[in-house]
């Protein structure tokens, strides 16, 4: 999995479906260039919190990514975890089951 650091690709993938849960946002977009890799990208904003909480919550969001979109990710799709102040106090497995939850809606 890439992971995705130009912003023009955070951008497009805005434009794309979104799926709100507690304690993130995901969103999906089909890239349409014929590559079934599935990139991922996180963004965490100075709301949730310092440094340190943000860092943090960018932390449980890497390993939620490695742990769930390789088994039933969007292929071909640029994937966006956006941070929610939620995200930092639920626990891990929640995280897990809302990550699943929003992988199956936007696979609709």
């Amino acid at each position: 999995m890439k992971t995705l650091t130009i912003r023009r690709d955070f951008l497009a993938a805005n434009s794309g479906k979104r799926a709100p849960m507690p304690g993130f946002v995901l969103l999906a977009r089909e890239r349409a260039d014929g590559v079934a890799d599935m990139r991922i990208g996180y963004t965490v904003t100075k709301k949730i919190g310092n440094a340190v909480v943000r860092n943090r919550m960018k932390r449980r969001l890497r390993a939620l990514a490695r742990d769930v979109l390789p088994e039933i990710g969007l292929p071909g799709c640029d994937h966006v975890l956006i941070g929610r102040s939620g995200g930092i106090e639920r626990d891990f497995a929640q995280l897990r089951a809302d990550l699943v939850k929003a992988l199956q809606k936007l696979s609709r």
